[in-house]
């Protein structure tokens, strides 16, 4: 049987026709906790804090083992979280409170008037027809109304802490809500994916407090998994002589622990209601979903509570610098897999622009590059391997970190200084600084340090 002209192009050329159609613009589901460090979840390794959804979540996607934040406090991550920029950048060195202390330093009064000009991932998807929203906390300063390309907000007022009958504001407009804090985010979260049209991407970033403290105000079934739960795995010690910031945690420290689990195991629950809502609305497989926290958490170990302020001098301490970060994507991102390389908070701005195809910022003097292949199981090309080493900063304090060693530099330079050979001494208990057979790599991690430090200051 012969083809004519018309009947080619109503059958052969249909398929080439589709091939040539550009794949949809994928949508992105950012999960973000607040101080849930990656010791704390299932999927990393911890046998008593009950996280099966999120680890089910790892286990459907693919999990970076050492995923790290730029700051060891809220605020000043999350910015660089959402900028891809420094905290020497943006301008936010610490966590946003009316109330800062002088001595030592901690919280900031405001952000600088310059934050406002910040180039935010919402900002970048919304002027390409992204539908973006914001769900939850927001503490970057303007928590009534975030802007940055938002259409959609749902945010805590900073200096709220209630989980019960919070206040909120809702697009700008305060109201008054009955309820548990985190189910009623995920409420707002549900709402803004039922308005979603298939043919038009979005953005939308659902920030829970969980499992910030206070440990009060969850519901009793997540108190009563934990009541006679020792947490002797956990590697809490006694209050160190140095600890700050909420040492009278520690006064009760496994009362408190299973307070704090209950706030994770509670922040679990909501996974599968977002992930159910993806698929009912055919979306799930045209969406990334992300999930990670704004910074690590000691709860007792190393004898400290809570994460970089909770010392004099503050701390870099893997656990409160080591976050999640799982990225799940039916079909695009491998299952089961998980990735060794070091990334950092700074490198998700420009994942998330390869990802979605939109190009970073110019002009903003990024220090990050994207590791989407990393994620998608892609090989790097040959002329850029992927570079091993990670960076923070925190007021006084600065951080280089490859997978063997950590240098921790106070006060630049004058101290105290911290060297830690980690494969040899994962509970950073023995500090080599002074130590005359690491001078080569004390050095040459100063100078990495140096170099990182003078590039991305401005």
């Amino acid at each position: 049987m012969s083809l004519t002209r018309r009947s080619f192009f109503l059958t052969g050329a249909a398929p080439l026709i589709a091939q040539q159609r550009p794949a949809p613009r994928p949508n992105v589901l950012l999960i973000l906790a607040d101080d849930l460090a990656a010791w704390m979840l299932g999927c990393y390794g911890n046998k008593e804090i009950r996280t099966p959804n999120i680890d089910l979540l790892a286990r459907a996607g693919t999990r970076f083992a050492n995923s790290f934040v730029c700051t060891p406090i809220c605020s000043a991550s999350r910015a660089t979280l959402i900028t891809g920029r420094t905290p020497m950048q943006h301008g936010i060195h610490d966590f946003l409170t009316a109330k800062p202390i002088e001595s030592p330093p901690q919280g900031q009064a405001a952000p600088p008037p310059s934050f406002s000009k910040e180039v935010m991932i919402s900002d970048i998807l919304s002027a390409q027809g992204y539908n973006c929203g914001y769900i939850g906390k927001w503490h970057m300063g303007q928590d009534q109304s975030p802007g940055h390309g938002f259409e959609y907000t749902y945010t805590m007022l900073g200096g709220s802490r209630s989980y019960r009958d919070p206040a909120m504001s809702l697009n700008g407009k305060m109201i008054e809500e009955k309820g548990y804090l985190t189910e009623l985010m995920t409420n707002r979260a549900v709402e803004f994916l039922d308005r979603q049209n298939p043919d038009k991407p979005f953005f939308l970033t659902v920030a829970y407090l969980n499992p910030h403290t206070p440990y009060t105000g969850h519901p009793q079934k997540y108190y009563d998994m934990y009541v006679n739960s020792d947490f002797k795995q956990s590697g809490w010690l006694p209050a160190a002589p140095n600890a700050l910031r909420e040492k009278e945690m520690l006064q009760d420290t496994v009362g408190n622990i299973r307070r704090a689990a209950a706030s994770v195991t509670a922040l679990d629950d909501q996974i599968p209601a977002l992930l159910a809502r993806l698929k009912q609305r055919g979306l799930q497989d045209n969406t990334l979903v992300v999930f990670t926290g704004d910074n690590g958490y000691l709860l007792g170990r190393h004898g400290l509570w809570s994460k970089g302020l909770a010392s004099d001098p503050i701390n870099m301490y893997e656990e409160v610098m080591q976050v999640p970060m799982i990225w799940h994507w039916p079909g695009r991102v491998p299952v089961e897999a998980v990735r060794p390389e070091l990334v950092s908070f700074y490198d998700f701005l420009p994942s998330i622009c390869e990802v979605t195809g939109t190009a970073p910022p110019s002009g903003r003097n990024l220090c990050g590059r994207s590791y989407a292949s990393l994620a998608q199981g892609r090989p790097l090309p040959r002329r850029r391997p992927w570079n091993e080493l990670v960076f923070g900063y925190f007021r006084n304090t600065a951080m280089a970190r490859d997978p063997r060693f950590k240098l921790v530099i106070r006060n630049e330079g004058k101290g105290p200084n911290e060297l830690y050979a980690l494969r040899m001494d994962p509970e950073e208990e023995r500090n080599v600084y002074s130590n005359p057979q690491y001078i080569t790599v004390r050095d040459r991690l100063r100078g990495q340090l140096d170099a990182w430090l003078k590039k991305y200051s401005s």
